[in-house]
């Protein structure tokens, strides 16, 4: 599963372009603990120039997380991936509107991202993802895999800080 899991669909990726340390990070919009997690992950990315972090869309709380993450595919082919992984989380709801207002911050078309919320297409990206998710046991979001670690919820800096120092170890 180590290339499924570190392969990022387009742009959905942050930091380092040729990574000693890949953390891979199952989200979904719905979730506050995920959204906590932000400043975490951002943290990380700052404090180690050679980590990178790979988001898969994890739509697992509500049918709304579903669109969500159909924008965020967008925004991702786009490569606007991670300003609008931020705007959604700051706007803090996955309905329709808040979707697409989350798109609009992040530079996507509204029109684009209003018909990506109900369209056929990115189906089979986030099944994938799920199965993914459920073959590495994960228990909802969000899921984080390090190295050979995996932590679900929201585990906090000084933890996830701790797994990539190991992976980094590791080699």
């Amino acid at each position: 599963n180590r290339e499924a899991l570190e392969k990022p669909c387009a742009g959905a990726w942050e930091g380092a372009q040729a990574p000693k340390v890949t953390l891979v990070a199952f989200m979904d919009y719905a979730c506050g603990y995920c959204r906590a997690s932000l400043a975490d992950l951002e943290r990380l990315v700052k404090e180690n120039p050679d980590l990178r972090v790979v988001y898969h869309e994890l739509p697992v709380i509500t049918q709304n997380s579903v669109g969500a993450a159909k924008v965020g595919l967008l925004a991702a082919d786009e490569g606007k991936y991670m300003a609008f992984h931020r705007a959604m989380y700051a706007e803090g709801g996955v309905e329709p509107n808040s979707v697409v207002k989350a798109a609009r911050q992040a530079g996507l078309d509204a029109g684009k991202a209003k018909a990506a919320i109900t369209a056929d297409g990115g189906e089979a990206t986030l099944m994938g993802n799920i199965k993914l998710a459920e073959a590495l046991g994960g228990e909802g979001t969000p899921l984080f895999v390090i190295g050979d670690q995996l932590f679900n919820g929201s585990v906090g800096y000084e933890a996830l800080n701790a797994a990539v120092e190991k992976a980094r170890k590791a080699g």
